[in-house]
């Protein structure tokens, strides 16, 4: 992707989150200096647990058919999960664009609360694991939605209109798009580490490969290593 797409793509994801009263920390709109200095002094948590931007194309470079916006907003760490204190939790809004496909992957560790925010219809199409954790295509998927449980034949689309949610469990293999309009996605979840805890179907990048044709108004968590990290 192209950091002018970047840049254009973060200013307009930020407006249409403000659409539905949603307005992001102070740290979202820091420059990459301030950004570079505050994680230097009183902000190293927003290196370490991901905090920020982060936009992909999986790879495709075609983020109008496959991409997605999220922006992390808190996350603890996989030794506070390990002792079942301090943050274990993480929050994320995302942005899935009508038409613009989020391919099948689960998670080993996460469970995630997914949820309609605003906007159009988001779909979710899902599976079981094998116990090989490879998508099982026969059996059907439990799932609870808003906590009424429903069951889905394998393969089967889901839909959630403003408001709704589901709950995924680890091993729930899931893609999902939007229709009849965008749609921002909220995400309430255990501790979340995108770095291990992603496993799609078919290879694909989980972070996208940035041409800087413009300088960054604003980093991604992608650029973090490069940015932030100390020496």
């Amino acid at each position: 992707m192209k950091r002018s797409h970047v840049n254009d793509i973060i200013a307009r994801s930020d407006a249409f989150m403000r659409s539905f009263g949603f307005v992001l920390p102070p740290f979202a709109y820091w420059s990459p200096e301030e950004m570079k200095a505050r994680v230097a002094s009183d902000c190293p948590t927003i290196f370490g647990a991901r905090l920020g931007w982060d936009i992909t194309d999986y790879g495709k470079g075609r983020f109008d058919e496959f991409g997605l916006v999220l922006f992390t907003l808190r996350n603890g760490d996989a030794s506070n999960l390990k002792t079942g204190q301090g943050m274990v939790y993480a929050e994320k809004l995302m942005i899935t664009r009508s038409g613009q496909v989020n391919p099948l992957h689960r998670h080993a560790i996460k469970t995630e609360d997914i949820i309609n925010r605003g906007g159009g219809t988001l779909v979710l199409q899902m599976y079981n694991s094998r116990s090989d954790g490879t998508v099982d295509e026969e059996s059907d998927v439990e799932v609870a939605t808003d906590a009424r449980l429903r069951r889905l034949k394998a393969g089967d689309l889901l839909k959630l209109l403003p408001g709704e949610s589901v709950t995924l469990l680890p091993g729930n293999w899931h893609a999902f798009w939007a229709e009849d309009g965008d749609v921002l996605m909220g995400e309430v979840s255990t501790v979340n580490d995108d770095l291990t805890d992603n496993y799609f179907r078919e290879p694909v990048g989980r972070f996208s490969a940035i041409e800087e044709d413009a300088p960054p108004v604003h980093l991604l968590v992608s650029d973090y290593d490069a940015w932030l990290r100390a020496g």
